[in-house]
């Protein structure tokens, strides 16, 4: 089943693509939700007309994304946690907190948008994590995880 989204879909694409997937997927969960609509021909042909008129605009979209993943890649990033015995950690640390650091040293990136990588953090050291700004603007930011 052909369908074009109408939002970002993780594992499946992004915002006006047109992608295959099977019919109970599509017809069960991403149509009801709202998430896609059926790519017919003349569907297609409207989003390709929306397409060249959003070009512009993507690319100054494209050119501030660029901008906060310079500021983000420059962020010395530190996030305290509570250790027990060696370097294990009480709890753990995941996007949320990566969030919350990049936003106490002063720019602004959604949770959802930064995936660490191998999960969640349970030890103390350095961890990378990446963050998608944009489709087309990914940018890998490493981090310490310190005792408190």
């Amino acid at each position: 089943m052909e369908l074009i989204l109408r939002q970002d879909v993780e594992n499946i694409g992004f915002k006006d693509d047109v992608v295959t997937v099977k019919n109970g997927f599509g017809r069960n969960f991403l149509i009801p939700k709202g998430y896609a609509v059926l790519a017919t021909s003349s569907a297609k042909k409207v989003l390709a007309e929306n397409l060249k008129q959003r070009a512009f605009k993507e690319a100054k979209i494209v050119e501030d994304a660029t901008k906060i993943a310079d500021a983000v890649k420059a962020l010395e990033i530190k996030i305290t946690s509570k250790v027990g015995t060696g370097d294990k950690l009480f709890g753990s640390v995941n996007n949320i907190d990566v969030a919350a650091a990049i936003e106490k040293l002063g720019t602004t990136v959604d949770k959802k948008f930064i995936k660490v990588v191998g999960g969640s953090v349970k030890r103390l050291g350095k961890y990378n994590a990446t963050v998608r700004l944009h489709r087309a603007v990914v940018v890998e930011v490493t981090f310490d995880v310190i005792a408190e």
